[in-house]
């Protein structure tokens, strides 16, 4: 595809995110991505056949852009303390703006029965997830900066505790200190002490 398509398709995933935590997965349909990017039908059917590739294409490229930037850092050695700051930094800043939340789109996505048969991408975000923080976690602790935890443990405390935050806020109003909560006790479970 051509550096203009490549742009065109960055615009339609940035503004089909913005519709997909609006209004969930199941309102979006692909008049409504038209009119917020101003494509045509025809072009935005140039690009995507559906609003289930759209979506599909959003929810992969978090976390295999998370990956990279975890995979480079550790790669240039950047400490490991600096690393979990700047993504638990990005966690609470999205715990805390529910507006922006994909979770719900996610859920409503996943829970219908013949896509979560059919097709594993959850399962591919999870495992791609799960593989960067567990990497990180071990990269700490090989670093001296983390405590000697089980990395595949605390995996699940920070991703459950992120996404539950992430869908209740779509459904309550959330105690802004509830995330601010959440980022302490992980870098308490983390980092060791500084004498």
């Amino acid at each position: 595809m051509s550096l203009k398509g490549d742009k065109t398709r960055q615009i339609i995933r940035e503004k089909a995110y913005q519709l997909f935590a609006q209004k969930g997965f199941k309102e979006v349909t692909m008049k409504d991505i038209c009119e917020l990017t101003g494509l045509s039908r025809g072009g935005l059917y140039r690009h995507y056949e559906s609003t289930e590739q759209i979506f599909l294409e959003i929810v992969n490229a978090f976390s295999d852009r998370q990956k990279s930037e975890v995979d480079t850092k550790i790669k240039q050695h950047v400490p490991a303390a600096e690393i979990l700051e700047e993504l638990l930094s990005k966690y609470a800043d999205e715990m805390m703006n529910p507006e922006n939340s994909f979770s719900l789109a996610i859920c409503e996505y996943y829970s219908n029965p013949a896509v979560s048969k059919e097709d594993n991408s959850i399962t591919r975000q999870y495992q791609t997830s799960k593989s960067t923080w567990e990497e990180l976690i071990s990269y700490g602790i090989s670093t001296g900066e983390f405590n000697p935890v089980n990395p595949e443990s605390v995996f699940h405390v920070i991703l459950f505790a992120y996404q539950g935050v992430r869908m209740y806020s779509r459904l309550m109003k959330m105690d802004s200190e509830i995330p601010t909560q959440i980022i302490e006790e992980i870098k308490k479970l983390l980092l060791k002490e500084i004498s």
